[in-house]
């Protein structure tokens, strides 16, 4: 039986993607380069942001070019409302479901710690989080299992109880490198091709598919 549920963050438990955009394409704006896509950055995202940002600035990702945008745009994410990052339905009910259920709750993303729990703060203060790995620039970032080996040894369980919930081919590496289960869900920034991995477990259309695995 699965007794901790261990969630990526962007795709999976928030839609944050617009508001990354936005950043984003202001930061490159102003530093001279051209814009991306909505659809050109979703084929970006998934690592840590100095891995972003190289993909983004493509053949002109100098170390000083990373630097620059990296700079500019986290000036401007931490600045602005970040009003277009808000939880996918149905994830707080399905958390307290849970939770009610005595399952252990985690996060792991590429995304950083505090940056989690500011939203974990503002739309989940109900929810107990056994713990919260975001990226740390000293440790590896997903899809190394640095994070998810860290939340398993302090829940204390064993690797078949517990399982990846997340949206992309980076959940699943993640997944594969810590030898733990992994449910891929499909109202993220994933694709089919991802989707057709026989590593994972299941693919879910609905937040509410997940307690199936919880019984």
């Amino acid at each position: 039986m699965k007794r901790l549920a261990i969630f990526d963050f962007d795709g999976t438990l928030f839609d944050s993607v617009h508001d990354v955009i936005v950043c984003f394409n202001k930061a490159l704006s102003m530093n001279g380069f051209p814009t991306l896509t909505r659809e050109e950055y979703i084929e970006r995202l998934g690592g840590n942001i100095d891995e972003i940002v190289s993909l983004i600035l493509k053949d002109k990702n100098s170390k000083e070019n990373i630097e620059l945008i990296k700079k500019d745009y986290q000036k401007l994410y931490d600045e602005s409302n970040k009003d277009n990052t808000l939880p996918f339905p149905n994830s707080l009910e399905i958390l307290k479901e849970l939770q009610e259920r005595n399952i252990l709750l985690a996060i792991n993303s590429n995304r950083t710690t505090d940056s989690i729990k500011y939203f974990v703060s503002n739309f989940f203060k109900e929810i107990d989080f056994v713990s919260i790995e975001g990226h740390n620039p000293d440790f590896p970032s997903k899809p190394n299992p640095y994070g998810v080996n860290n939340i398993i040894k302090k829940a204390g369980v064993s690797l078949d109880e517990v399982v990846y919930i997340g949206d992309s081919k980076t959940d699943i590496k993640t997944a594969k490198n810590a030898k733990i289960d992994c449910i891929l869900v499909s109202w993220g920034y994933g694709s089919k091709k991802e989707y057709e991995d026989k590593y994972i477990l299941e693919v879910i259309d609905d937040m509410y598919q997940l307690l199936n695995f919880f019984d």
